[in-house]
């Protein structure tokens, strides 16, 4: 038994346990979406009429965690291996006045639950016993035509959290779906205040979005909506916004080197997004860079990585006529297989030169 299988298990008994101690229990949000989709869930959330207090009589304190207690929610652990499982009691939710958590909650019935989540294909329910859908808002629907929706009036729901207009971008580019032109509306009509939302929230949604493999899909996305530039502002002269062919040769060569990436870690594609924010020009360290990493709270590792990365873009133009031992230096260093990604991918989108790539290589 794998590990998915083991906590796939885990949340059928927390159901089950549930149950059989007279509540309602269905499994709910983004485990339905992955499962009706034919994907492996990374994790699984469990939705109930149970209190908190009802939860944790019924599992025992000591496998349970009240960390949501106030929100409704317990973390119950599984044995080994098998993970845990958010359990949330059904609720409604009072206003965000802070953008991203509601001032307070009011236990509910499961339509009154679904109805105030994000969007429509995580707004389902699933009996795991039964093998039944529930399905309140149309995610079924939308999932079938491949829609990413906001459940109810879009502008309501990104207000709430300011974050699901990054999530949208997430959901739309992962699952290669469409995003509703009112949904895409909204967002366009909010996008600067993404920048009220923590900048380790923002950097969450960006780590998840550039190693999926639709990440050049994501960044224009993001793009589309105007979110990116408030995200990253130095990337604004990078941009399309008008007419300026140079510009758009620029983010055309962004784009396609993270579509050309092939399964690279997200220092790799950070790099690959911000290397047309510095030139040498700019001096032999590119601050500009630490500066966008550490606007984002990204760990010291991840800055220096990127930082390097980018500084060193050029390193390589005309291997072939550098000094020996410089190139030695340059090619026993930890960071020199992703440098040779990168340049790879720059040569692909601009010239397709890849002489000194391979050079290297070689």
């Amino acid at each position: 038994m794998t590990n998915s299988d083991r906590q796939r298990e885990f949340a059928i008994e927390v159901v089950q346990r549930l149950r059989r101690s007279g509540y309602q229990a269905l499994w709910a949000g983004g485990c339905v979406r992955d499962l009706l989709l034919e994907r492996v869930p990374e994790d699984y959330d469990v939705a109930t009429d149970a209190t908190p207090g009802d939860v944790r009589t019924v599992f025992g304190k000591s496998r349970t965690l009240g960390v949501g207690a106030s929100f409704g929610v317990i973390i119950v652990r599984g044995p080994r291996k098998a993970g845990q499982v958010e359990v949330a009691t059904f609720r409604t939710e009072g206003p965000y006045a802070d953008g991203r958590r509601p001032d307070h909650v009011t236990f509910s019935s499961p339509q009154a639950d679904a109805e105030r989540r994000d969007f429509t294909i995580n707004g389902m329910f699933f009996d795991p016993v039964r093998k039944q859908v529930r399905d309140y808002v149309g995610g079924e629907a939308d999932l079938k035509d491949g829609i990413v929706r906001a459940i109810g009036e879009p502008r309501a729901r990104m207000s709430e959290d300011k974050l699901r207009m990054l999530r949208a971008v997430r959901f739309a580019a992962t699952l290669e779906f469409a995003l509703d032109p009112k949904t895409a509306d909204a967002i366009t009509e909010m996008a600067s205040e993404i920048a009220l939302v923590s900048a380790e929230r923002i950097a969450q949604e960006l780590r998840r979005m550039l190693v999926d493999c639709n990440r050049h899909r994501a960044m224009q996305l993001a793009v589309d909506l105007q979110l990116l530039p408030v995200v990253i502002p130095p990337l604004s002269n990078v941009i399309e916004l008008g007419t300026d062919t140079a510009l758009q040769s620029d983010w055309q060569r962004t784009l396609d080197m993270l579509k050309l990436l092939e399964e690279p870690r997200f220092e790799l594609t950070m790099a690959a997004l911000l290397h047309a924010i510095w030139s040498p020009a700019d001096g032999p360290q590119p601050d500009s860079i630490r500066s966008v990493c550490r606007g984002l709270r990204f760990s010291n590792h991840e800055t220096a990585i990127a930082t390097w990365l980018v500084g060193h873009q050029f390193a390589l133009r005309s291997a072939g006529r550098l000094p020996l031992y410089r190139l030695k230096q340059l090619l026993s260093l930890p960071l020199a297989s992703d440098l040779l990604r990168l340049s790879r991918v720059y040569a692909l989108s601009t010239d397709g030169d890849l002489r000194d790539v391979n050079f290297c290589e070689d």
